[in-house]
């Protein structure tokens, strides 16, 4: 039989690979979306979709999809230091003035719903065995099915949405073009009666960082970190070393003596890159790309900005307005230089170095100021740029005081 011509073809159908495949089909073109998951399934995730990102799911469509499996929305963040806290509620965008953190049995299966709908050719449970490459060029895939029956697809460009190990990257050989060594390793949990009070939290205590997050079905997101050096030592009792960190806190160990660990611990190293992602034939979007410690829990809302820009992109491309390699260069430079900023802040909490002098004094500041503040959590919600909160100038207004790293935390 000989295999049907698609236009793109995506390997990996959760937050990066299912919206590209359902705005690409609802541009009209023939997609295949692939993924050996079959729907619901889970996967390891900090579950947060900041403001910018629920601005996406509204755009698609979506937002109530969401919001009806009853996740609650998280109206406030928190980073808190130890002497004190920066809290309070980020700017949020015209269509989305809160975040979401829904779980992932959930979202997933919205987004792959949603490309069906659009007219893309949904295939769960296939394992991608390799790519079609003639002279140098991607043309398609080989995979099987659950039964084993094996198939080859063809397609004008083949999209890597297949995570941190992507085998498409593997495959196209894409190069590293930036790395930062893992920083610390993250292990989670959902907790009942571990209030988190609508807030995502963060804490940082003796080599040790927390995140509390509310999810679906009354549930919280209980995440523990710690630096990278006790990874080896650690991972010999791993739930005996998550529970002894929330000692370092009162309230989060009071949170944990009153509350009830509902499922086991789900982690790993953190990894941070940027990843060569396009060439003849090929693209990489969400983690397959580049990939961050997930302290910030920027990675819903990136695969997301990933979907929307590739499917523009190749929008271009397939209606010869532009060439392939053109667009998918744009995109790949756009990426980079959009998100390096926080790339490089999320870096920096999570090092879990201790701050300077000047850094304590200016965010001791900053959690007295209601404006500072609001300017500091929309850094993290991703509606304010980091390097206009970082600008020397701007600090000046929170804090007239020496500093010799601005930029750092």
């Amino acid at each position: 039989m000989t295999p049907t011509m698609f236009d793109a073809i995506v390997v990996g159908a959760r937050v990066a690979g299912a919206p590209t495949a359902m705005l690409l089909a609802r541009k009209g073109y023939r997609v295949l979306l692939v993924d050996r998951a079959t729907f619901p399934s889970d996967t390891m995730s900090t579950h947060l979709i900041h403001a910018p990102g629920v601005a996406f799911l509204h755009r698609w469509g979506l937002v109530d999809r969401v919001a009806d499996t009853g996740c609650p929305p998280v109206t406030a963040y928190r980073l808190d230091l130890g002497p004190f806290a920066i809290a309070g509620a980020p700017r949020g965008v015209e269509a989305a003035p809160h975040a979401f953190a829904p779980r992932r049995l959930l979202l997933d299966s919205i987004l792959v719903d949603a490309a069906t709908e659009a007219g893309a050719d949904v295939r769960q449970g296939v394992s991608v065995d390799g790519l079609v490459v003639e002279d140098g060029v991607v043309r398609g895939i080989r995979a099987h099915d659950r039964s084993g029956a094996p198939f080859e697809e063809r397609a004008h460009v083949v999209i890597g949405a297949d995570g941190v190990h992507s085998s498409v990257a593997r495959w196209v050989d894409a190069p590293m073009t930036h790395e930062v060594p893992a920083l610390e390793a993250l292990y989670y949990a959902y907790w009942s009666g571990f209030p988190a009070d609508g807030e995502f939290q963060l804490y940082t205590r003796d080599r040790r960082g927390f995140g509390v997050i509310p999810t679906n079905d009354d549930l919280t997101v209980v995440v523990v970190t710690w630096p990278v050096d006790e990874f080896e030592a650690n991972r010999n009792d791993l739930l005996g070393n998550y529970l002894r960190a929330f000692d370092a806190d009162p309230s989060l160990a009071e949170r944990a003596r009153a509350g009830r660990r509902e499922t086991r611990l789900v982690g790993a190293k953190m990894h941070n890159f940027y990843r060569r992602s396009h060439g003849p034939g090929w693209a990489l979007i969400g983690d397959a790309g580049y990939h961050k410690d997930a302290v910030t829990a920027q990675g819903i809302t990136d695969a997301f900005r990933d979907a929307e820009i590739v499917s523009s992109a190749l929008d271009d491309a397939f209606a010869g307005r532009r060439s392939q390699d053109a667009v998918l260069t744009a995109y790949e430079r756009t990426r980079d230089e959009s998100t390096r900023p926080m790339f490089d802040l999320t870096c920096q909490l999570a090092s879990n170095d201790p701050p300077s002098d000047d850094e304590v004094e200016l965010f001791a500041s900053i959690a007295t100021r209601e404006d500072a503040t609001q300017d500091f959590v929309s850094v993290l919600a991703g509606t304010m740029p980091v390097e206009a909160f970082f600008d020397p100038a701007n600090l000046e207004r929170y804090a007239p005081v020496p500093r010799t790293s601005a930029g750092t935390v």
